[in-house]
């Protein structure tokens, strides 16, 4: 048997990590490569081609491809060549005769300048059958189709690739954080030892080789004792570079994987790539005692189950982690729902600390606020919180911290094992010492290893890379470490934060709009003092002084003094009524809730229109009322509302020979606005900023009467829909009222 060429002296194999897999120079020696110009002129061939054809290597460059496989091969090959869509992935074209007894499965694909040719030598006579395909992916797609876990899904793969290609073992591995490889399934010959749930070191697949296995998918090694076949010239005469062989299916492989094979009992090995979400998940890595050769078809099917198994371990990974993300954020929403309780931003944090631990899986938890400390759970002492406190204010300015092996960060952890081996700490204010943590205890837990991880056997210089010759079980025990946080944990502790700081701001923006509140209310409460001081006092002094003038022996005697008399003790009795009214209506506009439901503005206007007729009279007023739409608000508070403005504008425009008042409304996108216009009186603009303030007039009580409450009313109501009022005048040419009610109310 023939045996692998050894390292050579030249090539420098100090660090995997620099390796030239995907420049080799050579292919595995059960086939023979051409590279071929556009005009399919040999480039380059491998040397192995005497071998395998009868055909010097040296005498094919620069040949015509007829001129080296044979016109009638080339005749067979050249209409599938025209016919394919060639990619960078190797595709099947045909299967040729090549002499009178070699049979080969042609592989093409253009990569690195060039259209290269792979002639694999098969057994058989007759083209590749893909038929059986179909049947084989329909089998699997139903068997995995019925199962939920990953291993099962996994186990079903290896069993069904192994009876594709007859490997003595099969074997599902996962990739950890770390890269170590962890087996979850595995399908084998009783002759095989079994590695089911050991661990493969990250350093068994370097950097490079991982990310080789993410371009081409499906990588074979037919006989690891094989000598490799150099390519003819060297470099690519098109780049003047070393090949890039990272497609070719006959690629020849690093004499290290060589000698890791041997070292394994494996002299043939497939690896089929599984790759979930873009990053690859693991491998399907196959196994034989002997060389095993598997053709292009067979190799396509296990392509295809991995990329099944793919799929349906990603689909099922979704669906978990979109369920534990469902279940954390019920948990945090609940959380949130009582933590807006109370007003104590602390103690409501404190009474749903059972929450916390469910909500991070933790064993104890704690909130840490200047000198208060509350714990719930197993935590460390309070005067170790305080230092590790401490020491994240120092070293940790992230929106979240967290470790499952803290000690390794922090010292003094050590100590704390038991009950903080991983911490997720989220800091609340970037000002204070604000924290509120999350601890978990320590998880001791064997690993079982193909070999020991942390060293190689063997008697290699010190210079080169030597692979590992034992692969018997090694047992470590790991202490110090907690249950890993998962990424949805810690995605779930960040929007948890960022809800606490909504939460915290607010209480801050409740606590200034109260103070504004209160200070507006201190406003009216001074408005209101002076009006029951001023206003409602003077109607009273008149009811009070008409009644003393009625009780002189003068006025008894005197009809038409008697009566005038008590027509002015009415009008106080009613002006001090109504002022009366109008403050109860004040005081209840902050307090009624809003009913609000679809109103037409224009029915509205004209229900006020009419309500005003008594006030009106006979007097002459033009009522100019444009398109007004529906709008969704309070119909009764938006009722009295109009009725003040339009009774406003009815009023100033009491001294006009025509009275003439316009109504229009505009969509402005987010908001309607209604607009009044009249010709009255008007008003100047230097004291707009008092229109519609308690108890506040522009005009003189004798030129026209009122409470000066009407248009406080009209802004609070506004307001309370989340609008805005404003006015503009002119003295003694009018003035408009503006209202807006926004479309989509937030009340």
């Amino acid at each position: 048997m023939s045996q692998a060429t050894p390292v050579t002296p030249d090539l420098d194999l100090s660090s995997c990590e620099q390796e030239p897999i995907r420049f080799p120079g050579s292919i595995q020696p059960h086939g023979f490569l051409l590279a071929l110009s556009p005009a399919r002129h040999v480039l380059q061939a491998s040397d192995n081609l005497d071998a395998m054809i009868g055909v010097d290597p040296a005498h094919a460059l620069g040949q015509a491809l007829e001129a080296v496989i044979g016109e009638q091969a080339s005749l067979q090959l050249a209409p599938e060549i025209d016919a394919a869509d060639i990619g960078q992935r190797p595709l099947y074209l045909c299967t040729l005769g090549i002499g009178p007894v070699r049979h080969f499965d042609v592989l093409a694909h253009y990569y690195d300048s060039l259209l290269i040719l792979e002639f694999e030598a098969v057994a058989r006579a007759s083209a590749a059958d893909f038929r059986h395909l179909h049947r084989q992916v329909g089998e699997f797609l139903l068997k995995v189709g019925d199962s939920t876990d990953t291993r099962a899904m996994s186990a079903l793969a290896a069993q069904e690739i192994r009876r594709v290609t007859g490997f003595g073992r099969v074997m599902v591995y996962q990739f950890d954080d770390d890269g170590h490889g962890h087996v979850l399934a595995e399908c084998r010959d009783d002759d095989y030892p079994s590695y089911l749930g050991q661990r493969f070191p990250a350093s068994d697949i370097p950097r490079q080789a991982r990310e080789l296995y993410m371009l081409n998918r499906i990588r074979l090694i037919q006989d690891a004792n094989y000598t490799p076949a150099r390519l003819v010239p060297a470099l690519n005469p098109v780049t003047g570079a070393a090949n890039d062989l990272s497609f070719a299916a006959l690629r020849s492989v690093s004499p290290i994987h060589l000698q890791y094979m041997r070292n394994m009992g494996t002299l043939a090995s497939m690896s089929v790539s599984l790759m979930v979400k873009g990053k690859l998940w693991g491998l399907i890595s196959c196994h034989h005692a002997t060389p095993c050769p598997v053709a292009f078809d067979r190799r396509t099917a296990c392509e295809q189950l991995g990329q099944i198994l793919a799929m349906c371990i990603e689909s099922r990974e979704d669906a978990r982690e979109l369920q534990f993300r469902l279940d954390v954020r019920r948990i945090m929403v609940s959380m949130l729902a009582g933590l807006t309780q109370g007003s104590d931003f602390i103690d409501n944090l404190a009474s749903v600390f059972p929450a916390l631990l469910q909500f991070a899986r933790a064993g104890g938890a704690a909130i840490v606020f200047d000198e208060r400390v509350l714990t719930y759970g197993d935590t460390p002492g309070e005067d170790a919180i305080r230092e590790l406190v401490g020491w994240l204010d120092v070293h940790c300015h992230g929106d979240v911290f967290h470790t499952d092996h803290l000690a390794s960060l922090y010292a003094p952890a050590a100590g704390l094992a038991g009950n903080c081996a991983g911490l997720l700490a989220m800091p609340v204010s970037r000002i204070h010492k604000h924290y509120l943590l999350w601890f978990r205890p320590e998880v001791v837990r064997t690993v079982q290893w193909a070999g020991n991880p942390h060293k190689k056997d063997g008697a290699a210089a010190p210079t080169q890379l030597s692979p590992r010759t034992s692969f018997a079980t090694w047992c470590e025990t790991i202490t110090g470490t907690s249950a890993p946080w998962h990424g949805g944990e810690i995605e779930m502790a960040i929007e948890f934060r960022s809800a606490l700081l909504g939460i915290a701001l607010e209480r801050a923006e409740q606590m200034a709009e109260l103070a504004e509140e209160l200070g507006r209310a201190n406003k009216e409460l001074e408005a209101f003092s002076y009006s029951v001081s001023h206003d409602l006092r003077a109607p009273l002094r008149h009811i009070v002084g008409f009644s003393d003038l009625l009780l002189e022996p003068a006025a008894s005697e005197n009809v038409e003094k008697r009566q005038r008399f008590l027509r002015n003790i009415k009008d106080s009795a009613r002006l001090a009524g109504k002022l009366v009214d109008d403050l109860l209506s004040f005081s209840q506009m902050g307090r009624a809730a809003l009913r609000p439901t679809l109103i037409q503005m224009g029915d509205l206007v004209r229900s006020c229109i009419d309500k005003l007729g008594l006030d009106i009279g006979q007097r002459q007023v033009e009522w100019d009322i444009g398109a007004l739409p529906a709008m969704r608000a309070d119909p009764t508070f938006v009722q009295l509302a109009l009725f003040n403005l339009l009774s406003n504008a009815v009023k100033f425009t009491g001294q006009k020979e025509h009275a003439k008042i316009t109504i229009r409304a505009s969509d402005e996108g987010a908001e309607w606005v209604m607009s009044i216009a009249d010709n009255g009186a008007g008003f100047h603009m230097d004291y707009v900023h008092k229109l519609f303030g308690v108890f506040q007039r522009l005009h003189r009580m004798e030129d026209f009467q009122g409470t000066g409450i009407g248009l406080a009313n009209v802004r609070r109501i506004i307001e309370r829909h989340g609008g805005r009022v404003w006015a503009t005048g002119v003295p003694g040419e009018g003035a408009t009222f503006y209202f807006s009610i926004p479309k989509e109310l937030n009340i």
